[in-house]
């Protein structure tokens, strides 16, 4: 069979650029171990560089995914019809304005898929029997090509109140995007059993059955060293002007993350205690969401009186994310969201304890194996920051545990997994192709 991928390779998308490298990687091993089907994948030039080195058999391709411009005639009927004058230069700039969405606005009935007949006129000049998504995309089911799509979290529909995944027609956007993504794919993957349920509970009644959904837990990135020595943690110490010892939270400043609350954390315990804790935050903050969010945090801090504990590292490149795990006191992640995480995995890889949200899915990841707080909690999530600042036993006990856990899932069960997930798949689509074609 020829089956193509389709990763996210711009490194500011986080968890899902991670997901698809340790996917690609997977591929690759198992063509190095008998597999007998040609794969290809599908990148820009401008990001063929964030690939990692692929050993095995692999065409790189470029895919078109804009819209073809409409025929000739129509375009010289609406000029006839726009006629000209001022209004006409207007037209012309709006339809060539930046600012414009780079994706398009989902369709009010969310359930009529916008038909892509030159996308799937590409995948059909390439042969294609099986496409592979690491995650969501429209073009999956508007190609109509058989496909295994990855479903990372549902939030939308658990926790529409945060805005960036329901305000300005993201709640439209996502519920076209996954209400349709799932019921079209030849299988879907989740996270973990708790990403499974969200799955058939969403979209059970849109026709999703329990045995297309497969599970594919996470792995640690696998762009991350794995030794990390003193030097390496001194360099990037001096690098972002971090003291001996500092907390870690490399996330977006999306309202889910909870970042004020850490703020407000810090500033009770420095109240109570007397604590100078630091933390260092990296990540984006880039759009109205994120730059309102992140004026709020530095807002708090000020306020507080926290300027010189609140730290921002901007973008971390993926050469400094070991040093800053491996010396941390503590990764402090009281997301919202889930739910799994890969910091938390990255974290326990580098001996850093953990301290998260006792929330569903994520108390199933964590287990033993992490301080759990209340999200909403300003006080919980105080008191388990300060349980991991002050107490190194805890922290040793932690960061055991965290290796045990990470030690039950390992890169052979993922590939292991992975392979049998893409034979069903390709036993499923083998006839649906054969058919198309």
């Amino acid at each position: 069979m020829r089956i193509a991928v389709l990763p996210s390779l711009d490194r500011h998308t986080g968890g899902i650029y991670q997901y698809s490298l340790t996917m690609l990687e997977a591929l690759d091993a198992w063509q190095e171990t008998g597999c007998e089907d040609e794969f290809l994948v599908f990148a820009k030039p401008s990001l063929r560089a964030a690939l990692p080195p692929l050993k095995g058999h692999w065409s790189v391709e470029c895919l078109d995914r804009s819209e073809p411009p409409p025929p000739q005639p129509l375009l010289d009927a609406l000029r006839r019809v726009i006629g000209e004058g001022p209004h006409r230069e207007a037209w012309r700039r709006l339809r060539t304005s930046k600012a414009q969405p780079q994706r398009p606005a989902a369709p009010r009935n969310v359930d009529k898929v916008v038909a892509r007949p030159h996308l799937r006129e590409q995948f059909r000049r390439f042969h294609l029997d099986l496409a592979v998504y690491p995650y969501a995309q429209s073009m999956a089911f508007e190609a109509d090509i058989p496909y295994v799509m990855a479903v990372h979290d549902l939030q939308h529909r658990l926790q529409p109140e945060f805005p960036e995944v329901s305000a300005d027609g993201e709640w439209d956007w996502r519920e076209y995007l996954f209400r349709n993504g799932t019921r079209s794919a030849t299988l879907i993957l989740a996270d973990s059993e708790v990403g499974r349920e969200d799955i058939l509970n969403c979209y059970g009644p849109y026709g999703v059955t329990p045995d297309r959904v497969k599970v594919l837990p996470f792995l640690p990135a696998s762009y991350l060293s794995a030794d990390v020595s003193e030097v390496e943690r001194q360099r990037v110490r001096t690098k972002y002007h971090l003291p001996e010892r500092y907390l870690f939270y490399p996330a977006q400043f999306w309202p889910h993350k909870n970042h004020t609350r850490i703020v407000q954390a810090l500033g009770l315990l420095k109240e109570a205690h007397g604590a100078d804790i630091p933390i260092l935050f990296s990540g984006s903050h880039a759009g109205e969401i994120r730059e309102r969010t992140f004026g709020d945090v530095m807002t708090t801090a000020s306020s507080l009186g926290l300027e010189s504990q609140i730290l921002y590292g901007g973008y971390v490149p993926d050469e400094d994310m070991s040093g800053l795990y491996a010396g941390a006191v503590a990764l402090t992640m009281p997301t919202f969201f889930g739910p799994t995480n890969i910091p938390v995995l990255e974290a326990w890889a580098y001996g850093c304890p953990v301290l998260t949200s006792d929330i569903r899915g994520i108390r199933e990841q964590v287990g033993d194996a992490g301080v759990l707080v209340d999200p909403r909690s300003i006080e919980s999530i105080a008191d388990g920051i300060y349980k991991l600042w002050s107490s190194d036993t805890v922290a040793a006990t932690l960061v055991r545990r965290g290796h045990q856990r990470l030690g039950e899932y390992t890169t052979a069960d993922y590939q292991r997994r992975l392979v049998q997930i893409l034979e069903e798949a390709k036993a499923r689509a083998r006839p649906l192709s054969t058919l198309k074609r």
